[in-house]
């Protein structure tokens, strides 16, 4: 079952249950999903890693709209936190820190660098940014290589 058969799924589901807030999330996620499906470029279906990314994409944006809503408007920010809260049951489970340092320690090792220093992180991330794409926050992985730089 794809992504957006689930997400549709349970929009139908939230439409039974006259749930109007959970089925608005569900709407926008499902209408970021068939956009992305529409705007590729090979016309292909959208693949599971392809969806993770638009899923995180939206809960990124619905956080930032959540962050600079104005204090006095608690509508947008409950609705924010709805559609977040919404968005993260379909979203993929980050890596923790220790299986980041796995894959940087492998990366390390298949580029022969024993001591990484600041100089090689560009070389580095090159290398570990598509192992860890969609499965890893971007900050989380900068920090767990810059600890291990010396």
């Amino acid at each position: 079952m794809s992504k957006i058969d689930e997400v549709r799924a349970a929009m139908v589901e939230a439409m039974k249950a006259k749930d109007k807030p959970r089925k608005d999330g569900l709407s926008m996620l499902l209408a970021a999903l068939k956009n992305f499906e529409i705007d590729k470029k090979d016309h292909t279906p959208i693949t599971e890693e392809e969806a993770n990314a638009v899923v995180k994409k939206e809960i990124r944006q619905t956080q930032e709209t959540y962050e600079l809503a104005p204090a006095d408007r608690d509508d947008i920010r409950e609705e924010a936190a709805i559609r977040i809260s919404v968005f993260k049951e379909f979203a993929p489970e980050d890596m923790g820190e220790d299986q980041i340092r796995e894959i940087v320690i492998s990366v390390l090792a298949e580029l022969s660098i024993e001591t990484p220093t600041p100089a090689d992180k560009g070389k580095i991330m090159k290398v570990l940014m598509p192992k860890v794409k969609g499965k890893a926050d971007g900050k989380v992985v900068n920090e767990v290589l810059a600890s291990m730089m010396k």
